[in-house]
């Protein structure tokens, strides 16, 4: 195999590494715990002798009642390799994500998150203002992940490999263009959405239903609409024991790019268990609508069949307190084909060392019918994340 011996060095040197030293986006990190004890402390003192259970009374004139920010940030740094034949860059280090948030309570009913990318250009990811009052019924207004699939509002934390899957980073446009043709945006949205969890059960542990209905722009992070029209989408989720998830996700909207606007109609299945340590997830969604990049002004017909679909089942397994590993099986097929697949067989040990400290070694083995050149490479990533 090509560059055999770039990754027996790599795994070598992260071994020796390993050996010397014998989630999610809303924790704190090793400087930032400090800061938000301090600041807790401060609220808190100045809040002594206050009941917190009376009623809340709204007004401009209310004092008090809210609580210490808490600050948090987390960065991502990564190694990558490939043998694939066509590729800009065979093997490159690079950070992968840098990212601040701050998040709190005003008058207990309202919960307020903002979170910023300090990588290369600054850039704003989240903003979110949202009422919270009913477990059964929220409000929540801003710029925020997409309420479609599992897997787009998960952090990289929690996610268990170095990457999300094809589908998520391709169906909600996280980190790659969609079959609509929008460039990835994390993806993130602007607008408005409800949500709620009902009918609890066994004794309250947890709740049977859980459902979310939004509407977006449709236009990604940081832009405005640039058709007036909005994207719909919702979920209804079941969660007949604790630590399992069954979901049915549903997407109509529209896309416009280079004055074409298509449509975009998708909806997702998504099972989910976590139980013991153990972690099993799987996905299947597809997309009906057209590419807005492959319309031909010309003959006034698209390039693309209009169809696209993708799955992944994904199992991780606790080996020690500090090791897990993960097993993936990934497949996007652009056009709803086999000849446009794109197929990632991935294994990746999460090595935790500390809550705030994390590896990952991830190697993909990949088959892309798509790409004529090299129709079958390999990957190796070496990822280390830590909270700031």
């Amino acid at each position: 195999m090509r560059g055999k011996n770039y990754i027996c060095t790599l795994i070598l040197l992260l071994s020796s590494s390993l050996g010397a030293m014998a989630g999610d986006e809303y924790e704190e990190g090793f400087l930032t715990s400090h800061l938000n004890r301090f600041l807790s402390r401060s609220i808190e003192s100045n809040e002594a002798g206050k009941d917190s259970t009376l009623a809340m009374q709204y007004g401009r004139n209310v004092k008090g009642w809210v609580s210490a920010p808490q600050f948090g940030g987390y960065l991502v740094a990564k190694y990558a390799y490939t043998d694939k034949s066509n590729a800009n860059t065979s093997n490159s280090f690079e950070t992968r994500l840098v990212r601040a948030y701050v998040s709190g309570t005003v008058l207990r009913d309202f919960r307020y998150r903002i979170q910023v990318e300090l990588r290369n250009t600054p850039a704003m990811r989240d903003y979110t203002l949202e009422w919270i009052h009913w477990k059964e019924f929220q409000v929540k207004v801003g710029q925020f992940k997409r309420c479609f699939t599992f897997e787009n509002p998960t952090n990289p934390w929690d996610i268990g490999f170095g990457g999300y899957s094809q589908l998520a980073m391709r169906m909600c446009a996280f980190g790659a263009e969609d079959p609509s043709g929008e460039v990835a945006q994390n993806g993130r949205d602007q607008g408005i959405q409800l949500s709620g969890d009902l009918f609890p059960v066994w004794h309250g542990k947890h709740r049977l239903i859980h459902y979310k209905a939004a509407i977006f722009n449709g236009n990604g992070q940081n832009r405005s609409d640039n058709n007036n029209k909005k994207d719909w989408m919702g979920c209804l989720q079941v969660q007949p024991m604790e630590g399992l998830r069954i979901a049915l996700f549903g997407w109509k909207g529209s896309y416009k790019a280079n004055e074409v606007t298509v449509s975009r109609n998708r909806y997702c299945i998504s099972a989910s268990l976590e139980r013991k340590d153990w972690s099993v997830r799987a996905e299947y969604a597809h997309h009906t609508g057209h590419n807005a990049l492959a319309y031909d002004a010309n003959s006034h017909t698209f390039a693309d069949t209009g169809r696209a679909d993708g799955w992944y089942a994904a199992v991780g397994a606790p080996i020690t307190a500090w090791l897990k590993a993960y097993l993936r099986y990934d497949v996007y097929r652009k056009d709803a084909h086999w000849d446009s697949s794109r197929t990632l067989y991935t294994i990746c040990p999460n090595i935790q060392l500390h809550k705030n400290l994390m590896f990952q070694l991830q190697y993909n083995y990949v088959v892309d019918k798509g790409n004529y050149q090299d129709k079958h490479y390999n990957e190796l990533w070496a990822e280390a994340f830590v909270r700031f």
